[in-house]
């Protein structure tokens, strides 16, 4: 006897659902091209491997008690007084207890060795980029280059990266699978990110905290390249006919969606520091400006 039309039609999306969890093998946290997003890939593994030790065996022990105690079976044997067994309790103490002890420790371990502000490798060479998150889109200041770039964040694949990240609106989380690492740029506040790649890849960057109606496109292209390629990226990016002076960064700081990469040829001295001190107490402000002043006058 066939199925029936509608039991049919349900089926039919079911191969598309197999096929397409293939693509849960290619997902960027199971394949990672940095050392960042490699040990957070093998923590990933090491905890689903200590819950499987428990969940494994109760999908077979459910299977198997109820293969062994159906009603058909007479040779089972029926114990209604049976209340306490001492060797159950100590597994079903024991196990969980071992499982909670391991995974404390691996958390322990890499808290500290996945910390974001911890350095990866010579922090002499690093790359340092200034990352402000606006609606909705994400600013990459490069002031050792004096560039900026909207929605592309580019880099050497020999270097290490450091990024030092704020907000211009509300809290976002920057989040890059492929290399690793998620952490929080909140206005009035700074916070630090050190990644690194294996070689030169393309990867997809966004916003993982809900930030309103353009969340949804609020992602960046990041590219780890060689260092001739990112001496003519920043070559290329000198070439742009716009400044990131005062006005234009007004303009950007009012909302769009789905913003192309766009680059700029200077940057306004302190623009980083700038964007903190709007969110700051006055106090606060006071002492930024301070320091700021300080540096302006020892680079004279």
């Amino acid at each position: 006897m066939g199925l029936a039309p509608n039991t049919r039609n349900a089926l039919v999306p079911l191969p598309a659902l197999f096929l397409g969890g293939c693509g849960l093998l290619r997902a960027p946290v199971l394949d990672p091209h940095g050392p960042i997003a490699r040990s957070e890939r093998d923590l990933m593994v090491m905890a689903t491997a200590l819950m499987l030790t428990v969940v494994i065996p109760v999908f077979v022990l459910t299977a198997a008690f109820a293969w062994r105690y159906r009603a058909s079976n007479t040779r089972a044997a029926y114990c209604p007084e049976w209340s306490h067994s001492a060797l159950i309790e100590t597994i079903v103490w024991t196990v969980p207890a071992l499982i909670v002890c391991c995974i404390a420790t691996l958390v322990w371990v890499y808290s500290h060795r996945l910390d974001p502000y911890r350095p990866i490798g010579t922090a002499a060479s690093a790359l340092e980029v200034d990352v402000i998150s606006e609606d909705w889109k994400w600013l990459f200041v490069y002031p050792a280059q004096n560039i900026a770039a909207v929605n592309e964040l580019v880099f050497p694949d020999d270097r290490l990266l450091r990024l030092k990240l704020t907000s211009d609106s509300a809290m976002s989380a920057f989040y890059v699978p492929g290399l690793g690492g998620q952490i929080f740029a909140m206005a009035g506040m700074t916070t630090r990110l050190n990644l690194r790649a294996d070689g030169p890849g393309a990867f997809t960057g966004r916003n993982m905290q809900y930030t309103g109606d353009g969340f949804p496109d609020q992602s960046f292209a990041t590219r780890a390249v060689t260092p001739s390629e990112f001496a003519a990226w920043v070559a290329a990016a000198k070439q742009s006919p716009d400044a990131l002076d005062p006005a234009n960064f007004a303009a950007l700081e009012r909302p769009s969606r789905d913003m192309q990469p766009h680059h700029y040829s200077s940057v306004t001295p302190n623009l980083f520091a700038s964007v903190i001190a709007k969110y700051a107490p006055p106090m606060a402000q006071d002492t930024m400006q301070s320091a700021a002043a300080d540096r302006q006058s020892g680079a004279r």
